[in-house]
Order: C-alpha cells, then sequence, then structure tokens
C-alpha cells in the first residue's frame, strides 16, 4: 500500500481515537480489552508509538526496546499520548522510508512501521469507540473501517505478525482460506506442525481449504484482531481461531 495512504490513515485514525479515549473518560472499562480501561488503551498506544519511534533508530536485528513507563494521571497521559505521536509522525517524515531498521524478522523498513503504527492505531480506535458506546465485548460496533484499509490490516496480520511468537510446540495442520469480496482480496493460510503458519494470496485449490473466514474486509479486519465481528467461519473452527491477535 502507498507510504501515503496509510500517513493519512494514520493520522485520521489517531485524531479519531484521541477524541473517542476524550469522550469515554480514564475510568471507563474496553470491553474489547478485558482488564483495561481507557486510561491504560492510551497508555499502551503511546507506549507503542515510543518503541516504534526508537526502532526507527535501531539497526536490524537490535533486541526490543524498552517501554516507557506513561503517567498516570489522565490528563498527562494524553499530554505523553500527544508528544508521543508527534515524535513519531516527526521521524517517519524524515527517515529514509527504505532504510533497513530493526523489525521483527528481516526485511523491516520505515515503511513496515508506518504500516504497524496506522492498524495499531485503527484498532484501538476501535477499542475506544466501543467504550464510548458501552459496548459489551460482543456486540459489534457500527464504525465501518474504510476497505482498502482494512484488506492491509488483514495482509499485515497474516503475512507479518502471525508467524510471529513459538509455533514449535504446534500441531496444527491444515488450510484456512480468509476471504474479503468486497475488496477483492483473498489469502490462503497454511498450518504444518511445528511450524510457523505461511500465508499468501489464494489460488483456486483455495476452495479446498479446511475453514473459511469470509465477509466484508471491514467484518474481517476485526475477525483477525480478535474483534467482534459479523465475519462468518465455516469448517474447521478450531483452526480459524488461531488466526485471532490483540
Amino acid at each position: 500500500m502507498a507510504s501515503e495512504f496509510l500517513q493519512h490513515a494514520f493520522h485520521d485514525q489517531a485524531v479519531a481515537f484521541r477524541s473517542a479515549a476524550l469522550q469515554a473518560g480514564p475510568n471507563t472499562e474496553v470491553s474489547t480489552c478485558p482488564g483495561w480501561d481507557v486510561r491504560q488503551l492510551v497508555q499502551h498506544l503511546a507506549q507503542a508509538y515510543a518503541r516504534i519511534e526508537r526502532s526507527l533508530h535501531l539497526e536490524p536485528g537490535s533486541p526490543r526496546p524498552e517501554t516507557p513507563r506513561p503517567p498516570a494521571d489522565f490528563d498527562d497521559v494524553l499530554t505523553w499520548w500527544d508528544e508521543r505521536l508527534a515524535e513519531l509522525r516527526q521521524t517517519l517524515s524524515t527517515v529514509d522510508p527504505d532504510r533497513p531498521v530493526r523489525w521483527f524478522h528481516p526485511g523491516g523498513t520505515p515503511r513496515t512501521w508506518l504500516r504497524r503504527a496506522t492498524h495499531e492505531t485503527a484498532i484501538h480506535r476501535l477499542d475506544a469507540e466501543h467504550a464510548l458506546a458501552g459496548l459489551g465485548p460482543d456486540h459489534v460496533h457500527e464504525l465501518i473501517f474504510d476497505p482498502e484499509l482494512a484488506a492491509d490490516g488483514i495482509d499485515e496480520f497474516l503475512t507479518e505478525l502471525l508467524p510471529l511468537g513459538d509455533w514449535s510446540g504446534s500441531g496444527s495442520e491444515g488450510q484456512v482460506l480468509v476471504h474479503a469480496p468486497d475488496a477483492g482480496r483473498a489469502w490462503l493460510v497454511e498450518f504444518r506442525p511445528g511450524e510457523p503458519p505461511q500465508a499468501g494470496p489464494a489460488s483456486g485449490t483455495a476452495l479446498e481449504a479446511d475453514a473459511t473466514i469470509a465477509g466484508t474486509a471491514d467484518a474481517v479486519y476485526r475477525r483477525v484482531w480478535g474483534r467482534p465481528s459479523t465475519a462468518v467461519v465455516t469448517g474447521d473452527t478450531a483452526l480459524a481461531d488461531l488466526i485471532a491477535g490483540r
């Protein structure tokens, strides 16, 4: 996806996140992030911005930067969030977008971190909107993400983030078709015992997949990130449930 599109999306989602968090108030429960209130949600996102900004200055293979401690007072938290956002956007606007930097695996650049910041903000914007509306963990919020943005978020999760972690003890095997027809996108995720799952564009053989996650790009975006969704899951639901981030 073009960096210009992501830059605009990052800005828009950040503005919407702050507005929803401010209106909801610091002590409002965030049902889509069990155990968190809005204050913790804002703290978390600001910490993510700080780690991303530091990663933009680190060489590939560097360890994860230390997480800075956020303030406790909500007014101070919002100010700290504003500062971390401004710092990150400033660095993203000046650094070489193709320079190799620290990422979760080889191949990371400031472009990949812009993408990560955009979708981290969008999903937590949804969390803040849930809190503001007082919705429970099973209710789907009426907010609709742009299909292009949502499809890019699905792709990032399936191809970049899902394989992370220790899959050595997993005995899961099979294929999951992830389909967002309104965006014209489909992915096939393959699970093999003891190996990280691999995802790529679906081919004609994907119709033989063991499970399918299908719906609008908005619905599938929410589903792969473990948020309330109208996406339909068919086939081996236990296998499909392995595709769910927080």
